[in-house]
């Protein structure tokens, strides 16, 4: 699509005649981002929903974790939400955003994992509960219904082993905390901005009460952490304390997240306008799964 001026005012009725400088931001996989900085001195992101993004994503919520989230300094500001066309407009937030080689970096851990940390201990409650599994078989029952024929992945019993491993972890909604559920690096902002936390999440579509050990597994996913860096954030997250059981909980989660966005990508395939691969995307998360499962098998000698 082409968002120009007049598409701009037409959003923004009160910026009718002031300078804007409008400027596309790629790599978004879910819609399409465009920043407007405006001669009022505003500095926006316009995000544009996906086709047919309402499959997986409750922008009522989504707009609702942003204000119960807004006291805490480490998300951005809610400018306006527009359902009806579309499109949600928040403070852009300047600074640097990460890359996977910077988790490797001991130096950020504390200041990656601060804004975690401050989420999950705060004590919000988020609108959406994200319980993992259920999470799973609602995908998993959408795709159905959209292109069901994909037999080179075996997506039931595949399901069936994260419901033995939702039996063995053991987490329970009332143990839940509010989460991201989606910490690739692209959502972790170091800002310049004195005003802020030193690092910031942003893009809070996902987010949800979940399990903490979910939020902190799909991390690790997203970027594929050598173990030790993993043990490191961990010790930084639980301060310490029986990291050893935290790694192996942790653990247990890997599969949910990589199976969540394998079904994620699928769907996507067969509804998205944007150009991406989301085939590769997705079989790449499905075996990053699978392995996952091995591993809980012969490191851990978990029966599932």
């Amino acid at each position: 699509m082409e968002f120009n001026y007049a598409d701009c005012v037409k959003l923004m009725p009160e910026w009718n005649g002031l300078a804007l400088e409008i400027r596309e931001l790629k790599g978004g996989i879910t819609n399409q981002l465009y920043r407007v900085t405006c001669g009022n001195g505003m500095d926006c992101v316009f995000r544009f929903y996906g086709k047919k993004t309402e499959l997986f994503i409750d922008r009522d919520a989504e707009m609702e974790n942003l204000r119960r989230l807004g006291a805490l300094g480490i998300t951005p500001r809610l400018i306006r939400y527009l359902p009806e066309q579309g499109v949600t407009v928040v403070g852009f937030i300047p600074g640097y955003v990460l890359k996977n080689q910077d988790f490797l970096k001991e130096e950020l851990w504390e200041r990656i994992i601060s804004p975690i940390r401050t989420v999950h201990q705060s004590g919000i409650t988020l609108p959406s509960l994200f319980n993992p599994l259920v999470e799973v078989r609602r995908l998993y029952k959408t795709l159905e219904e959209i292109h069901p024929h994909y037999l080179e992945f075996d997506i039931p019993g595949t399901i069936r082993i994260l419901e033995k491993i939702s039996e063995v972890a053991g987490v329970f909604p009332s143990q839940y905390v509010p989460c991201h559920n989606d910490l690739l690096a692209d959502n972790f902002v170091l800002t310049k901005d004195g005003d802020r936390s030193p690092m910031c999440l942003i893009d809070w579509e996902y987010g949800g009460m979940a399990p903490s050990y979910y939020d902190l597994a799909d991390m690790f996913q997203e970027i594929l952490l050598p173990r030790p860096v993993e043990r490191g954030l961990l010790d930084v997250y639980w301060e310490g304390n029986d990291t050893d059981h935290h790694h192996y909980m942790t653990d247990l989660f890997k599969p949910f997240p990589d199976i969540y966005w394998f079904l994620w990508s699928l769907i996507q395939l067969n509804i998205s306008s944007i150009e991406f691969d989301y085939y590769h995307y997705g079989k790449v998360k499905y075996d990053n799964a699978r392995k996952n499962v091995d591993f809980l098998k012969n490191d851990y000698g978990v029966t599932i």
